[in-house]
């Protein structure tokens, strides 16, 4: 086994990870609950739906004064 001196070194190493994991967490919830992620409004998705058909209503009369 490699020789890692980063390791803990027995009941002597004092290095404690789930101490250094209790830490982090309460550094990570230090700021308070967050609230939750903003969901997409509808409207950008109307307007997605609105601007195809009146394309393909541009495109039906291009095609209509074409054939006629």
């Amino acid at each position: 086994m490699a020789h890692n001196p980063h390791a803990p070194q027995g009941p002597a190493g004092g290095h404690d990870p789930a101490g250094s994991t209790q830490m982090f967490r309460a550094f990570v919830d230090e700021d308070g609950p967050r609230p939750p992620a903003a969901t997409p409004s509808s409207g950008p998705r109307v307007g997605l739906i609105v601007g195809i058909v009146a394309v393909l209503a541009v495109i039906a009369a291009v095609v209509w004064f074409a054939l006629s």
